[in-house]
């Protein structure tokens, strides 16, 4: 992996610096555990969103039973996320948190463009990066 792509330990300090799946956007993620519940931060630009930070260790969870590539399925709040995709994962009435994880009202959707690229970056899976329809899996 390509490491500048992907700089920062994960605080506010030295946040993670990463990049859209199909690499033509750039953003920051950095953890606050000191939030309740404990949130993972996403600065794209001037917008930023919030997705409860046991996302992380849930969608791990997810992808090694699923067991296969999973398509991201990215997708702003307002919009119906496809089935079987991350995104629609991501605000399921079955996943762990039993909806939402995006905790910001207007802003909770796009979990599939932006837990993604983390979770590569931690080592948790990996992802294709073309430029769209991309898919990740447990590593």
């Amino acid at each position: 992996m390509n490491m500048d792509r992907a700089a920062g330990s994960g605080t506010k300090e030295d946040p993670w610096l990463l990049k859209t799946p199909p690499g033509t956007a750039e953003y920051q993620m950095y953890r606050d555990e000191a939030a309740d519940p404990p949130l993972l931060i996403c600065q794209v630009g001037s917008t930023r969103l919030t997705y409860q930070l046991r996302c992380i260790d849930d969608l791990k969870a997810m992808l090694d039973q699923h067991g296969d590539w999973m398509p991201l399925g990215a997708a702003d709040e307002s919009k119906p996320a496809a089935e079987g995709t991350v995104e629609g994962w991501g605000r399921s009435d079955s996943n762990p948190v039993g909806g939402w994880y995006g905790m910001r009202k207007g802003y909770r959707g796009r979990f599939g463009m932006y837990v993604p690229p983390l979770m590569e970056r931690l080592g948790l899976a990996e992802l294709t990066h073309d430029a769209k329809n991309n898919r990740m899996r447990a590593i």
